[in-house]
């Protein structure tokens, strides 16, 4: 029972409650439509991708923004955005919450060059997002290049996730380029892998 009970909680479909019990989880994962999620449509009508992302579930996003302000490009950040290691980059942290319960954090790394000074320095960047942003200053996305990989949590993010031991994370690593091929954001995000399903449709031509 103890075994079975344990992989249930691993599997996310059940929840603990300090001082009352394990319950049945209530809340579905979530689609991350990467196929769609990203569409302009969704910025003009002032959405970001992850609040059209669980508007489509039927869903309650929240965004916490931790941390905003110029740090130094780790190396890999820095080859992607092609800047010097260290060279001082706007850094955009986030906390995403869906029915209030944590489920994934965010990091995106954008040349100062373009954001200093404009709204995606500010805690709230405005409708649509810094992708929204990023278009009005003329740079008009071309694609987003996405690497997938799955680990387990540091310390510090399962406290942030609050998960489960044993319950490991998906890493998604995107670069935004523009129409010039100019590369202008550069996102580092962990989600915990039992409260998300990525779905994408692929060209098969």
């Amino acid at each position: 029972m103890r075994e079975a009970l344990a992989l249930l909680r691993a599997e996310g479909r059940l929840v603990p409650r300090q001082g009352v019990g394990v319950f049945v989880a209530d809340r579905p994962p979530i689609h991350r439509r990467g196929h769609d999620r990203f569409q302009r449509r969704h910025r003009e009508e002032g959405r970001a991708a992850y609040l059209a992302d669980l508007a489509a579930q039927g869903r309650e996003a929240g965004v916490e923004v931790l941390f905003v302000g110029p740090l130094p490009a780790p190396e890999e950040v820095a080859t992607l955005l092609d800047v010097e290691v260290a060279e001082p980059v706007l850094v955009r942290r986030r906390r995403y919450l869906a029915d209030g319960q944590p489920v994934e954090l965010a990091v995106s790394y954008l040349p100062l060059a373009i954001a200093a000074g404009t709204a995606m320095a500010e805690i709230d960047t405005g409708p649509g997002g810094i992708y929204a942003r990023l278009e009005e200053l003329g740079h008009r996305l071309d694609h987003l290049d996405e690497e997938v990989s799955a680990r387990m949590p540091l310390p510090e993010e399962r406290r942030s996730l609050n998960l489960e031991p044993g319950i490991p994370v998906i890493r998604v690593l995107r670069t935004a380029r523009a129409a010039d091929g100019l590369a202008v954001e550069v996102c580092d995000t962990v989600m915990a892998a039992n409260r998300f399903v990525l779905t994408y449709r692929l060209p098969a031509d």
